[in-house]
């Protein structure tokens, strides 16, 4: 394959610590045969299943990573976790930015730079999520949007530690039970802008930063969505929470990229 593929999930408020345990062992077994020099497999399960998590997975299978962090190292942030003690669990992931952190929760890109800065610092690859709101794309203004969460996400990262980011875009209106997918064309265009946006900001450092398409992914659009020359991975939803349907849909994405490049 030309590039690595990344193929991911995050769990949210779903699975236990045994379902989680269990749905890991079996994503691994159901993948073993898949070369991780061609793929980046990760997993982001709830805080509570974190640790054991950590103590029976494989990190060079499957990298786990938290929902969430507290750009703090202590300190009095009642209900936060913070990078030591993520570290301490042996993670090497950490997400901000996710749209229900901002739209639910009422997140702004400042925070979610210093969560991406503190992530960084303590040797976390870092995945920023961006994505716009159904009045937004409505408005027209879906990439000065976008343009204007990776500027303020990414303000003052350093072009040594590009090689630890990565960008996941989840158009608002595609997440959840009800959100409707990104065509592929749409995706693409989106990616592009993000691409762009990226050079802006770091120049050619910047191709090193995967960006991902999330929003209602699923086994009827992930071979479309995987073949657009600027989508590098997809950040699948629950399509991905039962193990092996998760792995049909990495196999045909991976075929549909292989065909696509012959």
């Amino acid at each position: 394959m030309n590039k690595k593929l990344y193929f991911g999930s995050n769990l949210k408020m779903y699975k236990n610590v045994r379902d989680t345990v269990e749905y890991l062992a079996k994503l691994t077994q159901n993948t073993s045969d898949i070369s991780r020099d061609d793929i980046q497999l990760f997993i982001i399960p709830s805080f509570t299943a974190l640790e054991q998590a950590a103590a029976c997975t494989d990190q060079n299978q499957i990298l786990l990573g938290a929902q969430n962090m507290c750009w703090e190292d202590q300190g009095q942030f009642t209900g936060e976790i913070s990078p030591l003690m993520l570290k301490e669990l042996g993670l090497g992931l950490v997400m901000a930015g996710h749209s229900e952190r901002r739209h639910v929760f009422g997140e702004t890109d400042i925070e979610e730079n210093k969560k991406i800065k503190a992530a960084l610092k303590h040797g976390f690859t870092a995945l920023l999520c961006i994505g716009e709101t159904q009045e937004q794309k409505d408005y027209g203004i879906s990439p000065e949007v976008l343009r204007s969460q990776l500027k303020i996400g990414l303000h003052g990262i350093p072009s040594d530690q590009l090689h630890k980011l990565w960008i996941a875009y989840e158009p608002v209106w595609s997440i959840g039970i009800n959100g409707t997918p990104a065509t592929p064309d749409y995706a693409e265009s989106m990616h592009k802008i993000i691409k762009e946006t990226l050079r802006e900001l770091f120049c050619e450092a910047s191709e090193q930063i995967p960006v991902l398409y999330g929003g209602s992914v699923n086994s009827d659009n992930a071979e479309e969505l995987i073949i657009q020359p600027s989508i590098d991975g997809l950040f699948t939803g629950r399509a991905a929470w039962d193990a092996d349907k998760f792995n049909d849909l990495i196999r045909k994405a991976i075929n549909a990229y292989r065909s696509c490049q012959k």
